[in-house]
């Protein structure tokens, strides 16, 4: 149940927003498990393999009917707030994991012991360069066998190309493993029950003193490296102080040349404690990261808002997810200002005004009303009517958009049809949903065929999607095979005139229409988004104009349905520029009519052409697979872009090819890689397919 919160005092200097990012299988749900029991958010430590893990998203049973980790979740450690941002388990080619790693400012990578650096860890990794998120590392499951702490520490340098400074090392590993060696305070941690609450600290036993001391200096010249001062000082012999230390930590990490190494294993809660100590001394706070850059909405004026209380509000999006008791929430960021509950906002994005009503923030399972939520930091509002992921919600005095998201076109599609009627009326209301919280999820329903088709980024996109339809919504349905969302296009001009008669009992149709139609030109598609740009070039008043907009009508619709294979028409330039109609027989729908036909005549005659998506694939690699890579990529008509070595023996492949030839791609990089091969893919263009290829997919009626 919600409940009121107390008045506080709040100071921005002791916010975390942090996410915990990690290769699936790593820990990454467990670990944010024990920082909830650890914190106080929940009293029972609930575990993944037994469906009782508060925020593990695919146990779609929720007592709350709430995903906790689709957005965030706050927690409170030594008088500091951390909010827990959700960073999706697959790093994929949509928008989701830039939203979420937008609104970071710090993260915990975490590794599994045994099997050190995997593929998913060196996407995340990228992710969070690519974003400049300081972060440290957790070496987890150090009590499994085959454990090795020192062989995970050196894949970072060698495959992610960091910089690892262990602060910490494992006291025994594998069976062996009883606690953990604080290199900062020269001290062994031992814990004296299985919850891990029990913590002792004890001298450094004689059998492993000696290591302390070699990787404590090595810890200690890492460290300095990035302090002139501190260098000179510890070259010249003199001695660095703790708190000298841990500023230069603290400095390093925040400017991400350096990332602390913790270990533990979270699954016999060990080593969480000081993990959470370290966010809290080692990872910013909103403060510590430079101020959010945005745009006037009138002017695009570059803004830039400071996180501070007395500046205009700004806050984002970044998150929709529906609640079946409150409905709608929707989570933000506030990077400047204050947002109060009552108070009146202006979605900056699309210009409508949002009534700001219930504010909550997420502990757990729980959700607790707040009055206000400050710059820096998270928190939900309910029942926004006109806003989605990735609008800004600004003062309507000082408007701002913060980081305007396009998002590409879906280029890939499926069928869905439910199994029975009780289905159909759930699926739809499903479907409805998931295409609020997921900008790239597209629906349509096709009246002609009578079935539902629903568009995504990719295969995994649309498979998750469909599987939290049938668990979330308990909607039973069948899938169809993935196909290429394809376009139409004509590739040289045609002049067409067309005559639509029809005579009946009473007055007849007429309607003439000429039309010109022809490709756009680049600035001609970046004007118009590429569709079409209509003109009307009536003189003389040959057409009335009140026959002028149904003309264009017929048109559009002609280009929604396709001429070759069914597939909407994009890139045309359509001119009006004679006809004549009837003073008796001419109407509205036989222009209408006469425009669609004239239409699909001008096209036939201009060459058409059918255009298939191409998408900008990266391949990251190692060395000794390149070849391969390079190979199976040009046997799928890829073009080479390019290789860019990445140091530590990896290499990034980068090329372009059709969306066609790129189904089931993540199990064959797998299989040439020996799994140590990842890849991205997104959108990139549409270019015009060989004519085998536009004939198979005409012969197959798409």
């Amino acid at each position: 149940m919600a409940k009121k919160t107390e008045t506080t005092q709040y100071d921005i200097s002791k916010v975390r927003n942090i996410g915990i990012i990690a290769h699936i299988d790593a820990g990454k749900t467990t670990t944010t498990e024990r920082i909830l029991y650890y914190t106080g958010m929940v009293h029972k430590i609930g575990e993944v393999h037994d469906g009782g893990a508060t925020t593990d998203y695919m146990a779609q049973e929720r007592e709350r009917g709430i995903t906790i980790t689709a957005a965030a979740v706050t927690a409170s450690w030594n008088g500091h707030q951390i909010n827990i941002i959700d960073t999706p388990g697959h790093v994929d080619f949509t928008a989701e994991v830039q939203r979420s790693v937008r609104v970071l400012d710090g993260g915990i990578v975490v590794f599994d012991g045994v099997a050190g650096v995997e593929p998913q860890s060196e996407t995340v990794w990228r992710q969070a360069n690519e974003y400049h998120v300081p972060r440290i590392c957790f070496v987890n499951k150090m009590d499994r066998t085959g454990a090795n702490f020192q062989r995970c520490v050196d894949m970072i340098v060698d495959r992610l190309n960091g910089n690892p400074v262990p602060i910490q090392f494992p006291y025994g590993e594998g069976a062996e493993f009883s606690g953990i060696v604080d290199l900062l305070a020269m001290e062994l941690v031992t814990y004296g029950d299985d919850l891990g609450t029990a913590i002792e600290r004890h001298p450094i036993p004689e059998n492993a003193r000696e290591e302390a001391e070699t990787r404590r200096a090595e810890m200690i010249e890492k460290i300095v490296e990035n302090d002139d001062y501190l260098t000179e000082k510890y070259l010249m012999g003199e001695e660095v102080s703790d708190e000298e230390l841990m500023g230069a930590l603290r400095a390093g990490t925040l400017a991400s040349k350096i990332q602390p190494v913790l270990c533990g294993s979270a699954l016999k809660n060990k080593g969480v404690q000081i993990l959470l100590d370290r966010v809290v001394e080692l990872l910013p706070s909103p403060l510590d990261v430079p101020p959010v850059e945005g745009h006037d909405p009138k002017t695009d004026e570059i803004l830039v808002r400071n996180p501070k209380d007395d500046e205009p509000t700004a806050a984002l999006v970044f998150k929709i997810i529906t609640d079946p008791f409150v409905g709608r929430l929707a989570f933000f960021r506030v990077y400047s200002g204050v947002v109060k509950a009552g108070s009146n906002m202006l979605n900056a994005t699309n210009g409508k005004r949002e009534r700001i009503g219930r504010i909550v923030r997420m502990f757990a399972d729980d959700r607790e009303d707040v009055e206000e939520v400050r710059a820096g930091d998270i928190a939900a509002v309910l029942a926004l009517k006109d806003t989605f992921t990735g609008d800004t919600l600004a003062d309507q005095n000082n408007p701002v958009i913060l980081e305007k998201i396009s998002f590409p076109a879906p280029v890939i599609e499926v069928a869905i049809e439910p199994n029975s009627k009780s289905d159909q009326d759930k699926m739809g209301e499903a479907l409805r949903r998931l295409a609020e919280e997921d900008p790239t999820f597209e629906v349509e329903v096709d009246e002609k065929l009578g079935q539902t088709k629903i568009r995504g980024m990719g295969e995994l996109h649309l498979e998750v999607l469909v599987d939290r339809m049938m668990r979330e919504f308990g909607v039973q349905a069948s899938v169809g095979r993935p196909r290429v969302s394809y376009r139409e296009t004509i590739t040289q001009p045609a002049r067409v005139d067309t005559t639509f008669k029809r005579q009946t009992g009473g007055s007849g149709q007429y309607a003439r229409v000429v039309l010109e139609v022809e490709p756009m030109t680049d600035e001609e598609r970046a004007e118009t988004e590429g569709d079409l740009l209509w003109v009307d070039a009536i003189k003389g008043g040959s057409i009335p104009r009140e026959f002028i907009r149904p003309t264009e009508n017929g048109v559009r619709e002609a280009m929604q349905g396709g001429v070759l294979a069914g597939y909407p028409v994009v890139g045309l330039k359509v001119s009006l520029v004679d006809g004549a109609a009837h003073d008796v027989d001419s109407s509205e729908i036989a222009f209408k009519i006469a425009g669609s036909m004239a239409f699909k005549e001008g096209f036939n005659k201009g060459k058409p052409a059918l255009l298939e998506p191409m998408m900008k694939v990266e391949v990251v690699v190692p060395d000794d697979y390149t070849g391969t890579i390079v190979g199976d990529l040009s046997s799928r008509r890829g073009i080479i872009g390019g290789m860019d070595p990445r140091g530590g023996g990896i290499t990034s492949v980068k090329a372009s090819v059709p969306l066609a030839e790129m189904f089931g791609y993540a199990t064959n990089v797998r299989n040439l890689t020996q799994g140590r091969g990842s890849f991205t893919m997104e959108f990139e263009r549409y270019n015009i397919a060989p004519q085998s290829i536009a004939d198979e997919v005409i012969k197959s009626g798409g």
